[in-house]
C-alpha cells in the first residue's frame, strides 16, 4: 500500500480559484471529480513557475500521466467559494515525481481544510514507454526543493 501522507514540503505555491456553479452537484457541493482537476491547476501552475510548463515537457516527447492518486475530503467546498489550491513537490525519482496538496477555504473568519493528497507522476514517453526524466529536466524539477 502506498504512503498515504500528504505532508506538505516547502516551497508551497499557492493559487485561487473561485467555484463555479458548473463544478457543483445536485446537493450544491463541488463534484468530488473536480478536486483532481484543482491538484492539476495547482501542480501546472507550480511547475510552470519554479521549474518548466508542460509545454515543454510535451515538446521534448515526454508526458507525466497520473499513476496514483489520493484524495481524503474533509468539508466540501460549495459554489462561489474562492478556494487556495497549496501544492508542494514530494520528491523526485528517476522515473517519477510526487507531489503533496491542501485545498483551504477561508469560512467565518477561519481557515478550513476542504481536501488533502497526492498524485504519483511517471516520465513517459509518446509511445507510453517508461523513460528516466532527462537531466536537465529532472535537475529543474529537483530545484524546486532548494527555493
Amino acid at each position: 500500500m502506498a504512503d498515504l501522507q500528504a505532508k506538505m514540503v516547502p516551497p508551497v505555491f499557492t493559487v485561487q480559484y473561485r467555484v463555479l456553479y458548473v463544478d457543483t452537484d445536485a446537493g450544491g457541493v463541488v463534484n468530488n471529480g473536480h478536486y483532481l482537476r484543482f491538484f492539476e491547476m495547482g501542480r501546472s501552475e507550480m511547475m510552470r513557475k519554479y521549474a518548466v510548463p508542460y509545454s515543454d515537457i510535451e515538446q521534448a516527447g515526454l508526458i507525466l500521466p497520473v499513476t496514483e492518486s489520493y484524495l481524503r475530503y474533509k468539508a466540501p467546498a460549495v459554489y462561489d467559494d474562492l478556494i487556495t489550491i497549496a501544492t508542494s513537490l514530494a520528491g523526485i525519482k528517476r522515473v517519477s515525481c510526487r507531489f503533496h496538496y491542501r485545498i483551504t477555504c477561508k469560512r467565518e473568519g477561519r481557515e478550513r481544510l476542504l481536501v488533502k493528497g497526492f498524485t504519483n507522476h511517471a516520465c513517459v514517453n509518446r509511445a507510453g514507454k517508461l523513460v528516466p526524466f532527462p537531466d536537465g529536466l529532472r535537475e529543474k524539477i529537483a530545484a524546486i526543493h532548494h527555493l
